[in-house]
């Protein structure tokens, strides 16, 4: 007969630890918004292919119905609407991808480094960080993008700005949480200089902020390059979602016809699509990289 196993030793055994949560590539909501991401992808790079008209020619008479040869209709200059919201695929993720990236990078400058020097730059960073949050944000970004003119790049300019100092202020709390880390001042005591600690701990540790920092900030550059080009501060002579909700409720006649269908329904249906597919990666995201889900579990 087998001898029964000491009690002490299976006390002593290590047991695997539990991980916090599913992995990442197989969360449903990582599934769905990578799925929906890569089918707006397809659209922007494969617009000249799929959309039936160039978007910013007349090719046919203003406010037509939807019929075989345009599929949403016309809009009031005689514009082909369905090829207007495949193009307007590309200003969402230009948005979407340049904005968040400007953002980042300059949180990463005025937080980050700041944190890394210490000292008075540190103090002097951290008020202006402090200073950017208490602006009201919305009437300030309406503000710039009124005073930088209607131009597409500018707006990307002005999202980039209103995402520096929220990411700022994340990303300087964990660099000082990491700098006073014992493991960094262990790694300096074994003769580790700056570029070392900096790619060994520094970047793996704010990496995973980073990028949820990108991905939160992506769906609200979409919603806020849609709003305000709502607000007319878009590119007049562009192509966009926004633009098209614009153009489409400055109709009196819309309120009084089936018009609002297929002119104002499908870029409002195609900027929450936009929004929900980055919302879905990020929440997605968030038992991996949020320190609370790792105590929680």
């Amino acid at each position: 007969m087998t001898a029964p196993a000491d009690p002490r030793l299976e006390a002593e055994t290590p047991r695997p630890q539990r991980r916090p949560g599913p992995s990442v590539l197989r969360s449903p909501l990582m599934v769905v918004g990578l799925t929906v991401l890569g089918l707006l992808v397809f659209v922007a790079v494969f617009a000249p292919l799929l959309a039936t008209h160039d978007p910013k020619v007349v090719t046919g008479a203003a406010l037509e119905r939807p019929s075989a040869r345009h599929w949403l209709g016309t809009n009031d200059s005689g514009r082909d609407l369905f090829s207007q919201l495949v193009y307007g695929t590309r200003v969402s993720l230009l948005v979407g991808s340049v904005g968040p990236s400007l953002a980042l990078l300059g949180a990463v400058m005025i937080g980050v480094l700041p944190a890394l020097i210490g000292g008075r730059v540190d103090r002097l960073s951290n008020r202006f960080v402090v200073f950017l949050l208490a602006l009201p944000g919305l009437p300030l970004l309406v503000l710039i993008g009124a005073l930088v003119g209607q131009n597409q790049w500018a707006i990307i300019i002005v999202i980039a700005t209103g995402g520096i100092a929220p990411n700022a202020r994340i990303l300087r709390a964990k660099a000082l949480s990491l700098r006073e880390a014992g493991f960094i001042s262990a790694a300096r005591g074994f003769g580790g200089g700056p570029f070392y600690v900096l790619r060994r701990h520094f970047v793996p540790g704010l990496g995973p902020l980073i990028l949820v920092g990108f991905v939160t900030w992506a769906s609200t550059a979409i919603a806020l390059e849609a709003g305000l080009a709502f607000l007319g501060l878009g590119d007049p002579s562009g192509v966009s979602w926004g633009l098209m909700l614009e153009r489409g409720l400055s109709q009196r006649s819309l309120y009084f016809s089936p018009m609002w269908t297929w002119w104002v329904l499908p870029p409002g249906i195609a900027i929450t699509i936009a929004v929900m597919s980055f919302t879905f990666v990020g929440v997605a995201l968030e038992p991996t990289f949020n320190p609370r889900w790792l105590r929680s579990s």
